[in-house]
This record gives structure tokens, sequence and C-alpha cells, in this order.
């Protein structure tokens, strides 16, 4: 009996260790399991070298959503950004591709104007910033095309 007893214990007390880590992880990680407070807005850029699905999205350093996927439309990147609900976007919004440091990761950095009408769901940010590409300049000062 005092062996079922402890085994129970140890049972119990290995399933409330993977129910924390598994929590953890989504947290973390911040994953959104079910929906979450979000919408859906679209960017086009020329270039999105760099940028990664999962990306952060800031208004003034502060996040307010994460890029949700990545595809190529008529030559040119389409970006999704899955935005928190209170983050108000307007047409006038221009969506730049950043980077942290020199060689960091890359974000992407929303100025969110004031004007015009504001972004729904499924709406397109007409004002994109394509990053810049470290190995593009590198390349062109190398080879002695600098302007």
């Amino acid at each position: 009996m005092e062996k079922i007893k402890l085994e129970l214990i140890v049972g119990a007390f290995v399933l409330v260790g993977i129910v924390c880590l598994g929590y953890l992880s989504i947290k973390l990680g911040k994953l959104e399991v079910i929906g979450g407070d979000l919408y859906e807005v679209e960017a086009q850029f020329s270039s999105a070298s760099g940028l990664k699905t999962g990306a952060t999205v800031e208004i003034a350093g502060v996040e307010v959503g994460r890029v949700k996927s990545i595809a190529l439309k008529d030559d040119r990147a389409m970006v999704k950004l899955a935005v928190q609900n209170g983050t108000k976007l307007y047409s006038d919004t221009i969506a730049s591709i950043k980077t942290r440091g020199i060689i960091g990761e890359k974000f992407l950095a929303l100025s969110p104007g004031g004007g015009g009408d504001p972004l729904q769901a499924g709406d397109m940010i007409r004002d994109t910033e394509s990053g810049l590409d470290l190995e593009e300049l590198v390349s062109q000062y190398v080879h002695g095309k600098v302007n």
C-alpha cells in the first residue's frame, strides 16, 4: 500500500511539472493557442530579406503584434501581420523593416499616422520601406559602385 501511495504522489508531481513546462513554453514562446485579441493586416515590400515569420511588430519600440506569414505575390513580398485589437492603425500607416543593432534580428516597425480611415482586418498598408541589405551595401563598396 505504501508503494502505491508513493507512486501516486510521484506521478501527480510529474504531471504538475509537465503542465507547468507546457504553460511556460507557450508564454515564453509568445504563442497564440486559442485565437487571441488580434486582427490581420497586410503589407507589400519590394524585399523582405531577413524578416522571418514570428518577428515582432512594434510601434514606438512597444510590441503590438507578430509577423504571421511571408509569401511572394507578383514579384513582391506579401507580409501578413497579426496586430492587437487595441492598436489603432490608419490608412497612412508606414511599415518599415528594421534591424536591431548592426547585424541583429529584423523586425517590423509601424508608424501609425493619424489621418485617413482606420484599417480593418484584411486591409493593406500602402506605404512600406524595405530593410537595408547590409550584404548588398558591402558588395557595392567592395566593387566601387557606391554613389
